[in-house]
This record gives structure tokens, sequence and C-alpha cells, in this order.
């Protein structure tokens, strides 16, 4: 059966024309899947016996949601999802990742996930715990922004690549989500509604400055020395901070966009004066912006958030001394805001592919 929903306007063509149908019944079912189309029988400028032949040879895909959290102080949503198909043949439960939809003044936001786990192996993630069982399709991408708009009843006009996984560990994937969002024919998202979060995986940072250099980038941070940074972030030991810098502003100079630097505050680690100052030193003078985050509490790894005090202290101070810098709004904190939280609540006991290690 093909899956249908992840493949561009041309690869649609491809399929009509290989299940006998005119190349541009592909088109009419790419915009019918980039609305929301949970059925063939939806898709009503087609030909009843295309649609009963689409239900024989192909499926949609996508996402559904299991579970939906809401704060009600601020409409925050948590949206567990489960891959299309649920269970399989022996009664396995199908992956779960989770999305997180945000209202903002400037309209809603969804935080996509990239890959059902993580291999990256930040020590403060709670997506990391469970390690890295696959990646997600471009499909499976844009169904959490439709299910996300079915569950919620509203539009997603900005997304944020920055849910569990690592998007530059699967970035052909994420490369075909970025181009579906933005094809006019279908949902017409803006290359500057959209932001991708990477741990610093340099030649794909360098890629990704080529392929979209109007998408915007940002960089989870969290410390700057080599020492500190690798005993939280074991991608730091194949790809040094200095090296990431010198990337970041490569990246800058070439598309004359502003890189986001993700600092997660956590307490006693890396948020006292001397962590300060070397933000200082060593980000000064670049074209950038630092997002201050107090770490959401995860039990099993031991950490704590700064707090939302001590987090607008150091945000002044970087003011002060020329880094643009803001602390994240709290969002979510009626429920399970950290990455990974609620599907670690209800992960199943399928079994890992490789343990969470980093690169």
């Amino acid at each position: 059966m093909k899956i249908l929903l992840g493949m561009t306007i041309e690869e649609l063509k491809q399929f009509a024309a290989e299940i006998g149908e005119k190349p541009f019944r592909g088109k009419q079912i790419f915009v019918w899947l980039s609305r929301g189309a949970v059925s063939f029988d939806e898709m009503t400028d087609l030909p009843k016996s295309l649609r009963e032949k689409l239900k024989e040879c192909a499926q949609i895909g996508g996402c559904r949601a299991v579970q939906v959290q809401e704060d009600t102080s601020d409409g925050t949503r948590k949206i567990l999802f489960e891959a299309a198909g649920g269970a399989d043949e022996a009664g396995v439960p199908a992956d779960t990742f989770e999305g997180v939809f945000m209202k903002y003044s400037y309209g809603n936001s969804l935080c996509v996930s990239s890959q059902v786990g993580c291999r990256m192996g930040c020590r403060f993630c709670a997506s990391a715990l469970g390690g890295f069982v696959r990646n997600l399709t471009a499909g499976e991408m844009l169904g959490q922004v439709l299910e996300a708009e079915r569950v919620t009843g509203e539009k997603v006009g900005h997304i944020v690549i920055m849910g569990m996984g690592e998007p530059f560990d699967n970035y052909e994937n994420v490369a075909q989500f970025l181009r579906l969002l933005h094809d006019e024919n279908g949902r017409n998202m803006s290359w500057r509604n959209m932001t991708v979060s990477t741990s610093g995986i340099i030649p794909k940072i360098r890629q990704f400055a080529e392929d979209f250099p109007q998408v915007n980038l940002a960089i989870s941070l969290h410390r700057l020395t080599d020492e500190g940074r690798s005993s939280i972030m074991p991608v730091n030991r194949k790809y040094p901070v200095g090296q990431l810098l010198e990337a970041a502003r490569d990246y800058a100079e070439r598309t004359h966009r502003r890189v986001t630097f993700e600092y997660a505050l956590i307490e006693g680690e890396n948020d006292k004066d001397e962590d300060v100052q070397l933000m200082i030193r060593r980000l000064g003078g670049m074209l950038c912006h630092v997002n201050l985050i107090p770490l959401n509490k995860v039990e099993e790894t031991g950490y704590s958030g700064s707090s939302r005090k001590r987090a607008r202290e150091i945000a002044e101070t970087l003011e002060k001394s020329g880094i643009p810098a803001t602390v994240r709004r709290q969002l979510g904190s009626e429920i399970d805001g950290a990455c990974g939280q609620l599907r670690r609540r209800q992960q199943t006991n399928r079994p890992c592919l490789k343990n969470a290690d980093g690169l």
C-alpha cells in the first residue's frame, strides 16, 4: 500500500499515472491532503471510481492524536501522536511522538517532532531517556500539523521543529517536510514562519544555509566550554563548541539571518556569573539572539531549572553587553512541559534500535 501524505505534487502525479489515471489527479490529491483530508471519500472532485481504486492501493498516512493535555491558563496543548496504522499484526502499539500547540500574539505555533526518541543523549532531556527508535517521515511530520489543527479547531501558522529528536539527524525527511509546507498549492507557509533547531551537527548547518537560507535556525547551546558542554551534550565530543560557533557565524554571514541560541538554564550548572561572562565573550559581535529557558524539571535527570528571576537577571546582563536576549514565555506549566515527558509516561515496551549516546 502506497502512503500518500508526504509525497510532492510531482510524486503524486507519477503515482496517478502508475495506476492508470491522468497526472493532474495527483495535484488534486495533493491539495486534499494539504487540507487535512482523512479519507478518500472526502476528495469529492475525484471520480468515485478513482476513490475506490485509491482505497485498494493506497493509504493517506500521517498520524492521529491519542492523548491531549491542555493548560487552561494559556491554551497550550501537549499532544501525543500515534503513527497511522495503530497496532501492528502482533498487537504492538504504533510508535508515539509528541507535539506542542502554542498560542502567541502573532498566531498559533506547533512544536513538531522529527524522530521517535532521540540518539543525541542530552543529559537533561526526557526524549533521550528512551533512546532512539526511528526517524519520522515527512508525512508524519506534516500529519502532526494537520492533526493538531483537527484537535484544536485552529490553524497553525508557524512551526518549530524542536520536539522529540534531532532534525539534522533526519535531514532529508525534514527538508521534504519544509518544502511541503511551503508549496503554494498546499499549506503555502512562508519560509520565515519555520524554525529548525539542532544540537549542533555542523555539516548539516552548512548544508541548511545552502538549502534553506530563509528558514530560521536555532542551535541548542547550553554550555560554552567543551568540558561543560560535552558533559551534558555528547554531540559536542564530535562537534566542539568552538567549531559550532564558527559555523553559526558563517551561517549568519551567508544568509544575513540571525541565529537563535537556545540556552536551557540549569540551576548551579550553567547559570553562574562566570557562565554569563563567557557567553558574552564568545557570542559578542555575532548576529544572534539568546533564548533563555528555565529548564523544565524531569525527575529522572536530577537537574532543576533556574528561577525565572535569575533568568531575567541574565537576560538583562546580556542585553547591556549588546547581545539580544529574552526569557522564553512560560507555557504549559500545568501539563507535562518537557520534551518527551508525555510520551515517556505512556511509553510501551517497544525496544529501541540504538542507545541515546550522541553521534
